[in-house]
């Protein structure tokens, strides 16, 4: 028997399969790539890693996270809408401890790409999120585009901040080769 909510969420699947994996694969990736510079470079303030490191899988667990939730074979729309909620109330919440800690941290200078990018657009994405969440019961097709839509933008915010990460990484590691 068919519950209220599938035929709603029935032409997401294949999407939020698709986004879901690629936010853990991601979320994996990151692990990996941090372990492998972490020899390579001079060691960073734990204040600018949960300002600026921190946020990128939180990010990605996200847009996981929020994959999951829409996959769940939900007994109406409205059990959905209230996990939807929550998770778009978390992420701004968490976007808020990111600003504190942006400004906290000293050791690198934010420019107003970084903050538009990697501050702003994030919790942007959250608010809608949010918002979509509390009208998928009364505008299902809408909000589930939105819901994707909040889910994809923040697997391809990380994917340019992964990008920008590895390019600083890469940049500040001009020291001069070891004597012989």
């Amino acid at each position: 028997m068919m519950d209220a909510a599938t035929p709603a969420l029935a032409g997401w699947e294949s999407f939020f399969v698709i986004v879901g994996s690629s936010g853990g694969a991601l979320v994996g990736l990151q692990f990996v790539v941090l372990t492998l510079v972490a020899d390579r470079r001079a060691p960073t303030s734990r204040d600018t890693v949960n300002a600026f490191g921190t946020p990128t899988v939180v990010h990605l667990s996200g847009a996981l996270i929020i994959s999951a939730v829409m996959s769940v074979p939900w007994n109406s729309l409205a059990a959905a809408s209230v996990a939807v909620v929550i998770l778009g109330l978390a992420g701004v919440g968490y976007s808020l401890v990111v600003i504190r800690r942006a400004r906290r941290q000293s050791a690198y200078t934010a420019d107003r790409e970084d903050w538009i990018l990697y501050i702003l657009l994030p919790t942007v994405v959250y608010v809608v999120l949010t918002g979509a969440g509390l009208v998928l019961t009364s505008a299902p097709a809408g909000a589930l585009l939105t819901i994707g839509g909040s889910a994809l933008a923040l697997l391809l915010l990380v994917v340019r901040k992964a990008g920008d990460t590895v390019t600083y990484v890469v940049a500040g590691e001009h020291q001069p080769p070891p004597a012989q």
